[in-house]
């Protein structure tokens, strides 16, 4: 504790960032970031179908999803191994769970919308939304084995990340997901994120710890990225037996934005 006779009387004075003083003294100059000319808080990601070629992000309806969704995933438990929730018992149970789900907000749920199907095999979340930094996640995605490894599961990620960039002008878009997450992870950097490190002992998930590997792509490195998924999922990159031709992540070096 300061003694009275030493303690200063502290000024109630009050400056804007422009007229703070310069510590007597004190000369040094520190290091700060970029000024971010004319941004703005940005809007929430929407509650409505977002639609590509191969499927569409529909918003979550459990009446209108639910059971295509339990039917693509029943019996296939691997789907929630590093997901804080599930497996679930029956189709009742999922029901109710994917229920208040589609409640939410923030994570905000969409189905993926097989075109060629039309059912349901998937749910992608944008979640941790902060409009005033413009940055969101995409995370709670389960995947059905039959959506796995398709043109439209790549294409639902892509149309997550164009409503991020293209239609909300978001900085940020990241990815993250268990450290042990192979498969996530892997996924990551064909997408076209960028890996940034591990937060150790990050969270407790189903009674274990859980390092969480953190990727992101930033706003300067979405028009090559974008360029990528779109020469990737053009039909002409596809055999007759729907083969690829060229990897995505082969096709990102070689791709130019487009012109505006």
């Amino acid at each position: 504790m300061i003694p009275a006779r030493r303690r200063a009387k502290v000024s109630a004075t009050k400056y804007t960032h422009e007229e703070i003083p310069a510590m007597p003294g004190n000369k040094e100059e520190r290091p700060v970031g970029p000024t971010l000319q004319g941004w703005s808080e940005r809007a929430r990601p929407v509650r409505a179908t977002i639609t590509g070629a191969w499927g569409r992000l529909e918003p979550l309806d459990t009446a209108k999803h639910g059971h295509d969704l339990w039917k693509a995933i029943e019996g296939h438990d691997s789907v929630w191994t590093y997901l804080s929730y599930g497996p679930f018992a029956d189709e009742a149970t999922f029901l109710a769970w994917l229920k208040g789900r589609e409640e939410l907000s923030d994570p905000l749920s969409y189905a993926v919308v097989d075109a060629a199907s039309g059912k349901a095999l998937g749910v992608l979340t944008l979640m941790e939304i902060r409009p005033a930094a413009g940055v969101v996640e995409t995370g709670h995605i389960f995947f059905a084995p039959v959506l796995q490894k398709t043109r439209a599961a790549t294409e639902a990620i892509f149309l997550a990340m164009k409503h991020a960039f293209d239609d909300l002008g978001y900085r940020r878009f990241e990815w993250k997901c268990d450290a042990l997450n192979a498969p996530s992870r892997a996924a990551a950097i064909r997408f076209g994120f960028t890996y940034e490190g591990i937060f150790r002992q990050h969270m407790v998930i189903k009674g274990r710890n859980r390092d969480t590997a953190w990727y992101s792509i930033v706003d300067k490195e979405w028009p090559t990225v974008k360029a990528a998924f779109a020469a990737w999922l053009k039909p002409e990159n596809f055999d007759a037996e729907g083969h690829q031709k060229a990897a995505l992540a082969d096709l990102r070096p070689k791709a130019k934005p487009a012109a505006h």
